[in-house]
């Protein structure tokens, strides 16, 4: 199999325990087909939406080659052009791209690429919003400029385009804006000592040092990561938290301000601490990905309680109605946890990297492939709106957002996915850390992955490509230590046995592998009633629905007319059980719990004597059905809910 790179490829140098996969390639399942529509209608219609929105036209003013007023006042909307880029190179770097598909997106990336190079400067300057509406305040305006942020996903484009395609025009721009971007910032006399207030340059640049071997783009990096938490930002209407601009990386104690450009500054810290070696980085990510899974990351892996600020919010805050929950913020906490998964080789990331995918990430996209939420609630009361809040960041999915961050974001994670489902470690092995049927390969390794989870626990995997090496599976946490069985070549394998070894969440089988080896890998698939923490006061008494990897939610299109969800409770003396629903989009496993919707016999503030908190008076339970979250506002728009109440008894 040729070898493909993704977005991240250290260095042979780089520190790291695992490598990113020299070939990987998703084949089907639910990934394939999400994939899929994400390649025939996500990328292509992308641009469209684009020309829509006025995003190409504000480029055009900036190369003097158009007309008009912009439509569009936002900073950063060249970063939308970029990350739609990115797609399409990934998507030409797919196998599964057809010629004519190939042809059609060349062509879209030849028209932007051209214009791109006529609206960039001699100096290498290209932002289009302070080349046409503020052009008296170039680097003026760092806290909300998102100059250097635009100019981050530029270089990750050209990055995906040289990789995925050999071609070098848009690196080309991307280097020159880069090379002005290391004149201008910095330390030291005609220097400006100054930070964006949206991180996102850093990761790019360390990428850009890998793709031209620039030590200069890594030192740029770098002394952006270093000089956060230096006071260089005002305090603006939310305070210096809200950019992470109170306490240096290698100080801060808690994840804290807004969630994206929290999470974007730590995967670029540790991308520098890969290339650098600079130890403190690492241990700084991790301990802040600690914390924040622990007190301030919804079940989904969802990620900020607050829409005003689209920040975290207090330890154990979860509202779940009020949960802001960006798709990008999911985004964000895909790439920290792959990096750390990357630098650690520890599988509580690569845990944590599955429950984001699954639920917290794929809710943001619908199944056609054009409509996108930009907020995750996990709750909808009977009567109300998702997000009415928020204007047109309604959580159900809509074409296009004025603020469009979400749907190229989405885009290009699910175009470049499958590089982040598998790795090599340092002897040669192959790690299968995500489980998806395709091919996978590196090191000396190569094999064949046949399974149709998350809706059933069976993995089968074939050697093709055979050496004396380590094959390495993720058992994950929610098996527990009895909820696997494996077998290699039809017998059973043990902990302890030959070759045979699990520690951190894997299971280890080292041998001298020959093409045609088998090994199958049982994960018991049971619902499972989940508790919330302690200290989460918007949700005790009430428990949730997981199976697998995936979170369970009930919509009113589950019950019957009439149904009040605010009233739902859930009887758990009574068992859970799964079957196969086409109620839902498509076929998928569903889940049924039994409960009771029927109002109490007392309620309100004021009601005395108090309601009982048990089972009221003539209250009957019946069967509901409950479906993946990440389905949910597809059949109809009505109430819906994660933390379902316990109905005592």
């Amino acid at each position: 199999m040729p070898e493909r790179l993704g977005p991240l490829l250290p260095t042979a140098a780089a520190r790291g325990v695992l490598r990113p996969a020299r070939e990987a390639l998703i084949s089907g399942g639910l990934w394939g087909a999400r994939r899929a529509v994400n390649a025939e209608v996500s990328v292509p219609r992308g641009y469209d939406r684009l020309a829509e929105a006025g995003n190409f036209h504000q480029l055009r003013l900036a190369a003097g080659t158009g007309t008009g007023e912009p439509l569009s006042l936002v900073p950063f909307i060249d970063s939308d052009v970029y990350k739609w880029l990115e797609a399409v190179a990934w998507q030409l770097g797919d196998p599964a791209t057809g010629p004519d598909e190939a042809a059609a997106l060349e062509e879209r990336v030849a028209e932007v690429v051209h214009l791109l190079e006529d609206a960039q400067e001699e100096n290498g300057y290209l932002q289009s919003h302070y080349q046409v509406v503020r052009p008296d305040r170039r680097w003026a305006e760092l806290a909300w400029g998102h100059e250097l942020y635009c100019a981050g996903h530029l270089i990750q484009a050209a990055v995906a385009h040289v990789r995925a395609t050999g071609r070098t025009e848009l690196l080309a721009i991307a280097r020159r804006f880069a090379d002005h971007v290391d004149e201008v910032f910095g330390v030291g006399e005609g220097k400006l000592d100054g930070i964006c207030g949206h991180p996102e340059i850093e990761t790019a640049l360390v990428e850009l040092y890998r793709v031209t071997d620039e030590r200069r783009y890594l030192d740029l990096a770098r002394y952006f990561v270093d000089r956060r938490g230096h006071g260089l930002l005002p305090a603006g209407r939310f305070g210096v938290e809200y950019w992470q601009d109170h306490a240096p990386v290698r100080e801060a104690d808690r994840v804290t301000g807004h969630a994206v450009r929290q999470l974007y500054l730590l995967a670029g810290a540790v991308d520098v601490y890969a290339e650098s070696g600079d130890t403190e980085l690492l241990a700084a990510s991790e301990r802040l990905w600690e914390e924040m899974v622990a007190a301030r990351s919804y079940l989904t892996g969802g990620l900020g309680a607050h829409h005003t600020d689209e920040s975290f919010g207090d330890p154990f805050e979860f509202p779940s109605e009020r949960a802001y929950t960006e798709t990008c913020a999911a985004i964000a906490a895909v790439h920290l946890s792959w990096r750390l998964l990357l630098a650690t080789g520890r599988a509580r990331y690569a845990d944590h990297l599955e429950r984001v995918l699954y639920n917290g990430f794929l809710s943001g996209v619908a199944l056609d492939g054009e409509h996108y939420s930009y907020v995750n609630p996990l709750q909808v009361r009977d009567g109300h709106r998702p997000g009415a809040h928020t204007g047109d960041h309604g959580a159900y999915r809509v074409r296009w957002f004025v603020c469009a961050c979400c749907p190229p974001n989405v885009m290009r994670l699910l175009a470049s996915l499958p590089h982040a489902v598998a790795a090599g470690d340092a002897a040669g092995g192959l790690v299968l850390h995500q489980y998806t049927p395709g091919r996978f390969a590196a090191g000396a390794l190569a094999v064949e992955v046949a399974t149709e989870y998350p809706w059933q626990g069976d993995v089968h995997v074939r050697v093709l490509e055979a050496a004396e090496a380590t094959l390495t599976l993720r058992l994950p946490h929610w098996v527990g230590a009895e909820g696997w069985r494996a077998t290699v070549n039809g017998e059973p394998v043990e902990d302890g046995g030959p070759g045979a070894a699990v520690d951190d969440g894997w299971l280890r089988l080292t041998r001298a592998w020959r093409p045609g080896d088998t090994v199958a890998l049982e994960l018991t698939l049971a619902p499972r009633l989940t508790a919330p923490p302690s200290r989460a006061d918007a949700l005790r008494g009430c428990v949730a629905v997981e199976r697998g990897p995936l979170v369970y939610c009930t919509e009113a299109a589950d019950h019957p007319d009439g149904t009040a969800l605010d009233d739902l409770r859930l009887d758990i003396t009574r068992p859970l059980s799964d079957d196969a629903a086409t109620t839902a989009p498509g076929v998928v496993i569903a889940v049924r719990a039994t409960g009771s919707a029927e109002p109490p016999e007392t309620d309100g503030w004021w009601a005395y004597p108090p309601a009982g908190t048990g089972r009221e008076p003539g209250a009957e339970t019946r069967e509901f059905q409950l479906i993946p979250y990440h389905l949910w506002g597809h059949r109809e728009q009505g109430a819906m809910r994660v933390w379902l109440p316990v109905l005592e008894s």
